[in-house]
């Protein structure tokens, strides 16, 4: 009996594992192994096909031919070879809109509103070798039916094979965003490896790439018609994002089905623009500098000056341009006053002007943000300008909840679409120790690390009501760089910012165990595409699903 026992444990702890991520609505799978024909092929079936899907169905080739990742299980592809002579082969793949729809380019419909995006699927895969399809309502949706398509095949022996033909999906997200924030300004990263990380996104369906471009430390964007931000706030000449770079950088994303949302924080976190404009500055590199900022160097707008909030408008206006995102964030957080109570000019521009400054911030708000929605771009803000500030922003502002989770309600109280970006959930930069100098017993702020463990079992509806819940748009996993760089950047992020993708767009509720063995399939792939994730657990463990379990 002991026997028995042991061999129904192994049978079912180690049993094939549906290595998808992020795990589809409605899936339904068989147990045959299906080998790929060497002449496999993948075609479009219509008139019109846009280049960008054309491009990914060549991308999509290379991965299945080139991933050469066999399955994780202990002897790895050999175990499955006996089933090679005998297994059918699947000679094409054809993408097919749904009758009514027309081709659009990926790139176009990435870019719509979250809520207007259309990435539904509906994936099917014979076990007898007969054609496989992929059928949508938009390019959109064929191109996160070709990301799980290609998720499905291992290779051993120069065998590209699945064992669980056949294979019915049916899929679409729980929630329209799914984004990754990185920091560009603490620390500069190359284009190369920002593409690198938007591939890896697409990978796993990420869909919005925040792009946290400038702050406090660095201006590296350069902007036509003010090009002396980054003349004299890169950190050097080789150090910025031209407007050739960020076209790169756009239509690179675009065409992978990922939009980006630029963010110029203002008025905090504006210290570099006193380089180029002092004269628009306060507490420009005051110190000490915790008195005045959150991190260094200090340094914040004077939005009081009627000059100013003219200047940032005509800012904002020029960006959109480069920019052609519906989203465009604003910033809005750690506003210090302190500085603002010391700072002359601003005390001036608020006598001669009869305001208080949070009415004053109100008038800067409004005339940026209309600047914003005459281009049609729709406001991102930080949580402070909805709950620490009385400003007015229009009821379709986007509110970035990053301070804490428990803030959530809060916002959605005032009836804000809302964006979880919680710090106690979703910060990867968390349990890096201080990085502050000469304080040596310092810890990051938000300890302790965020393992993809904790972010997965998110709520992202927790303590909202049925209505309060529609205005949540999704979520994203963030990094701030004081400690990052291109050195670390694939490590710190991956696999854990997997864990979100899966979160928001299969919804919440997630078995971590069950997650566990096909997210470890998700960092051997990525690896084997050239990204650096870090592992998860020791191999044996990774061959072994649920037998490193703390109750197992």
């Amino acid at each position: 009996m002991k026997l028995v026992a042991l061999a129904v444990f192994l049978a079912t702890a180690y049993a094939p594992v549906q290595a998808l991520w992020p795990q589809p609505q409605h899936i339904e799978t068989g147990s045959n192994t299906l080998r790929l024909a060497p002449s496999f092929q993948i075609t479009v079936a219509g008139h019109g096909v846009p280049g960008d899907l054309l491009a990914a169905v060549g991308r999509t080739k290379q991965y299945l031919f080139g991933d050469r990742l066999e399955r994780l299980v202990v002897g790895r592809g050999a175990v499955d070879a006996p089933k090679f002579p005998k297994a059918k082969a699947l000679q094409r793949l054809t993408l097919t809109l749904e009758k009514g729809a027309s081709f659009s380019s990926i790139t176009s419909e990435a870019q719509k509103l979250p809520e207007d995006r259309d990435e539904a699927y509906h994936l099917v895969i014979p076990a007898d070798g007969s054609g496989a399809t992929i059928t949508a309502n938009s390019t959109l949706g064929l191109y996160r039916g070709l990301t799980t398509f290609s998720q499905l095949w291992y290779e051993h022996d120069n065998t590209v094979y699945t064992v669980i033909a056949p294979v019915t999906i049916q899929d679409a997200p729980a929630y329209p965003y799914r984004g990754l924030m990185l920091d560009t300004a603490r620390n500069y990263f190359p284009v190369a490896d920002i593409k690198r990380t938007l591939d890896a996104m697409s990978w796993v369906k990420i869909n919005e790439f925040h792009w946290h471009i400038v702050d406090s430390q660095s201006f590296p964007l350069e902007i036509p018609g003010f090009t002396d931000l980054a003349a004299k706030g890169a950190y050097s000449s080789s150090q910025v994002y031209s407007l050739s770079d960020v076209r790169d950088i756009v239509s690179y994303a675009g065409a992978r089905g990922i939009d980006v949302m630029v963010e110029i924080d203002t008025p905090g976190h504006t210290a570099i623009i006193s380089q180029a404009h002092p004269e628009y500055v306060a507490c420009a590199q005051a110190t000490p500098w915790a008195t005045y900022a959150n991190e260094p160097p200090a340094g914040q707008l004077r939005f009081a000056d009627s000059k100013v909030t003219s200047y940032i408008a005509e800012l904002f206006t020029a960006v959109t341009a480069m920019f052609p995102s519906k989203l465009f964030s604003t910033g809005g957080d750690e506003l210090n006053t302190n500085c603002y109570s010391i700072d002359e000019p601003t005390q001036n521009s608020l006598k001669a002007s009869g305001r208080t400054l949070e009415q004053a911030l109100d008038v800067f708000t409004q005339a940026t943000h209309k600047a914003l929605e005459v281009k049609d771009k729709t406001p991102v803000v930080w949580e402070e300008m909805v709950l620490d500030h009385n400003v007015t922003l229009s009821k379709d502002t986007r509110v970035l909840v990053w301070i804490s989770s428990a803030n959530v309600k809060a916002v959605a109280e005032k009836g804000f679409k809302l964006i979880h970006a919680a710090s106690d959930y979703f910060y990867l930069d968390c349990g890096g120790g201080g990085w502050v100098g000469d304080f040596p017993t310092g810890n990051s702020w938000c300890d302790p690390f965020k393992t993809w463990q904790h972010s997965y079992s998110f709520d992202p509806v927790a303590n909202l009501t049925a209505e309060e819940s529609k205005l949540v748009q999704g979520g994203q996993h963030l990094l701030w760089t004081e400690q990052s760089g291109p050195q670390n950047l694939d490590s710190i992020v991956w696999p854990r910012a997997a864990s979100s993708a899966e979160l928001f767009w299969s919804g919440p509720g997630g078995n971590i165990s069950a997650a566990l063995p096909r997210l470890h399939d998700v960092s051997y792939r990525f690896r084997q595409r050239g990204v650096n994730a870090i592992s998860l657990q020791p191999e044996w463990c990774a061959l072994r699903p649920g037998a490193c379990d703390i109750d197992a």
